[in-house]
């Protein structure tokens, strides 16, 4: 009966789960990386979209959609041609896509972010797993698996069509592999072959669908030496155990250095470089902000979605939080304080230094090598299941915890019932996830949304917009406009996307171009510069900026241009 109530409780998580990740599933338009997602997968190329031409919504959007003829070695050449990511999520998706998505018609949105999704729900009762083998108790795995369901952080990528759900699934598998690992050496046992062998699988595949993976390897290989120096104090580990992991640290290093010479074009690459630009050495309290929002959003995330949101409910949302912070946390440590026995408190000594060392590659990556990894939410995927077992851990503590009133009354912060404590902090988090599914958090990328709707209401007549292309990401952003009013009323929109000259480097020659496209255009028209790095001429071509529009919306910065007709000359 009891291991009948676990599986239904699993069940009901589940069940959660998987509605806060499928609900609304296609209620966005797909943003630069998912269009990326999408063209690679279907085995199409970016360079197909033509550059210094003025081009219509169908002619920017023809990559995405299927090409029957187009196979798994057509997906992979592009792939390592115009992006620096593994093949391994790119070559599933492709045959996921390959199966729903008919030919002559634009991808499914939905389709493409429900590979994501399945594999975001699939990491629920692998949380549980995960928590029953580290901590041997199935209440923990419980409030890891509860956790999971519910966390914004999983629940927003799991909603976008990109490869971190299925990165986050090979991290829980190698992180099972790891703390089973320091607990043989703990208990003086030989290290399984078949953990040795698995462990090395998972690492390698892992590397070949993130990059990022690495990272991983790096946090486990800090806490596996500094566990391995503390045994060596007590005693000599046994010997069988140092050849075995040997194999792992050998056979993983293998199953990198396949990747040396991808990884080599990535420091320098166009699509990396946005990395460099946030000058943390400067604004260097900006990263640690970002970071703490990060892990915070693994628990908490209210309602704070600048671009869709007020600024009072986003205050608001922002004290709500720093009081949940303030009132959870103490409940939180005294949990985890709760966790003595064997083998709980060497679990989580493993896990805490293997966040310590994950966010200490962040910090040393963003402020030692320049390359800013708190920009993006979604680089932070490595340790997020570390997070949430801790959390998991935390909560079953605190679910049974001895009720001695004298004690919670010199500890304020403290409930009595500590399973009310539970509810609170598990309720709180799925609002979150609810926040996060309904896109109101500050866990946001580019709203394509937001600017079209923008450039519908302000120029209902004929519409250029243009941009700068350095790399397949602008395409990207304009293939995000473009998908959206193709599900809007406007019809009269027009692409220009202006390339660099690749021997002189710069936009002379596109920026010629277009001006002589701009004057075949029908006047009036509206110009929308949309991320356009370069200057240019328009007062010769009668185009007056308007000083009302022209900022950012959707994180697209972009300006406005009313350009009339030219008065003939006489």
């Amino acid at each position: 009966m009891k291991n009948r109530s676990h599986l239904l409780l699993l069940l009901l998580w589940l069940a959660i789960g998987t509605g806060l990740r499928f609900l609304r599933l296609a209620s966005l338009p797909p943003w630069t990386d998912e269009c990326a997602t999408l063209v690679f997968s279907l085995g199409n190329s970016f360079h197909t979209v033509p550059l210094n031409q003025v081009i219509s919504s169908d002619v920017l959007l023809q990559p995405l959609q299927p090409t029957p003829a187009a196979g798994i070695s057509a997906v992979i050449e592009h792939l390592f041609d115009e992006s620096n990511h593994p093949p391994v999520y790119f070559a599933l998706a492709h045959f996921w896509m390959k199966m729903f998505s008919p030919t002559g018609e634009l991808a499914s949105i939905w389709v493409a972010r429900s590979l994501s999704a399945l594999f975001g729900v699939a990491s629920i009762p692998a949380m549980f797993g995960f928590g029953y083998l580290a901590f041997r108790s199935k209440l923990v795995g419980q409030m890891a698996a509860a956790m999971m369901a519910v966390s914004p952080y999983t629940v927003f990528l799991a909603r976008e069509a990109r490869h971190y759900t299925l990165a986050i699934l090979l991290v829980i598998a190698s992180l099972c592999c790891f703390v089973k690992a320091i607990q043989t050496i703990h208990q003086r046992q030989s290290l399984s072959i078949w953990i040795v062998l698995a462990w090395v699988a998972v690492n390698s595949l892992g590397v070949a669908t993130h990059f990022f993976f690495t990272l991983t390897l790096c946090a486990q290989g800090f806490v596996l030496l500094w566990q391995i120096w503390l045994k060596m104090q007590q005693s000599k580990p046994m010997q069988l155990n140092w050849w075995r992991i040997s194999i792992v640290a050998m056979g993983t290093l293998i199953g990198c250095l396949v990747w040396v010479p991808t990884l080599q074009n990535i420091p320098g690459s166009d699509l990396t470089n946005w990395v460099a630009g946030s000058n943390a050495q400067v604004r260097w309290l900006e990263p640690i902000g970002r970071l703490l929002l990060w892990i915070i959003s693994m628990l908490l995330l209210l309602p704070s979605a600048l671009t869709n949101l007020p600024l009072a409910i986003v205050a608001v949302s922002g004290v709500v939080t720093l009081l949940f912070l303030f009132w959870s946390l103490p409940n939180l440590t005294h949990g985890l304080r709760n966790q003595q026995q064997y083998p709980a408190h060497l679990t989580i000594q493993i896990l805490i230094g293997y966040i310590l060392g994950a966010i200490a590659l962040c910090l040393c990556f963003t402020y030692g090598l320049g390359m800013d990894l708190t920009l993006a939410a979604r680089f932070h995927f490595f340790y997020a299941p570390a997070v949430i077992l801790l959390l998991g851990a935390a909560l079953a503590g605190c679910w049974n915890r001895v009720q001695n009133l004298n004690y919670h009354r010199q500890k304020f912060w403290l409930l009595v019932n500590g399973q009310v404590v539970v509810s609170i902090i598990w309720l709180t988090a799925a609002l979150g996830g609810v926040t996060a599914t309904w896109n109101l958090g500050y866990l946001q990328n580019q709203r394509p949304d937001v600017l079209a709707s923008i450039i519908q209401k302000v120029s209902p007549g004929n519409v250029l917009i243009a941009t700068t292309h350095l790399h397949h990401g602008q395409t990207g952003r304009m293939m995000g406009l473009a998908w959206e009013f193709q599900h809007q009323p406007i019809q009269n929109v027009q692409f220009f996307l202006a390339g660099k000259d690749p021997h002189i480097k710069t936009y002379t020659h596109a920026l010629r171009i277009f001006q002589e496209k701009l004057i075949e255009i029908p006047r009036p028209l509206d110009l929308w510069l949309v991320e356009f790095r370069t200057q240019v001429d328009l007062e010769s071509q009668h185009c007056i900026p308007d000083k009302q529009y022209g900022k950012s919306a959707g994180e697209y910065s972009y300006k406005l241009y009313h350009c009339a007709t030219q008065k003939s000359s006489t």
